[in-house]
């Protein structure tokens, strides 16, 4: 997830304007293909869906399964590959389903998706790239926990644009 220094994934209106482009970090590999490459499925909430299909770029996920949660019915668009299905419940239940059709690897995308994952000892290994900004309001990505979640460092790694990207293990997990 890429969060600002002070801890937001967007600004309150959703909006990520404050994400480098392009040519703010040209040249620079910060290891997002090679990471995708080792997932097996991706949970987002409906909101980051809904995000992503703003971008108006295409879907940038191809074959890869995607569920999309959301708490009512809800459509998807017709000219989405059939890899994309939208699934309510419990976070385990979903994490359940997830394992019993073969995915390990799951990437969790989404302020919200990633506050419960968290809240329910599902989430083993947390990716936050920081970007060198400081929003003063917007989405914060962490929320109110029962108890502490307790993290190791596990990797770390800078760039010359200023992005740091932090690797953690998350301790008494799970998953």
């Amino acid at each position: 997830m890429a969060v600002s220094l002070d801890g937001f994934i967007a600004r309150e209106n959703g909006d990520l304007d404050w994400l480098p482009s392009g040519e703010d970090v040209a040249g620079e590999d910060h290891g997002y293909h090679a990471f995708m490459d080792t997932v097996d499925a991706i949970v987002m909430g409906r909101n980051t869906f809904e995000k992503v299909l703003s971008f108006g770029v295409g879907w940038p996920y191809a074959d890869k399964p995607v569920v999309v949660l959301s708490r009512s019915a809800y459509e998807l668009p017709a000219d989405l590959p059939d890899t994309v299905c939208v699934l309510g419940g419990t976070m385990t239940d979903i994490v359940a389903g997830l394992l019993q059709r073969g995915f390990e690897h799951v990437y969790v995308d989404g302020g919200v998706t990633v506050q419960h994952f968290l809240r329910d000892g599902l989430i083993h290994r947390m990716i936050l790239t920081v970007i060198p900004v400081v929003l003063g309001s917007g989405i914060p990505l962490f929320g109110a926990l029962a108890e502490d979640a307790q993290l190791s460092l596990w990797d770390h790694r800078s760039w010359p644009s200023g992005l740091v990207q932090l690797t953690y293990e998350v301790n008494g997990t799970n998953t």
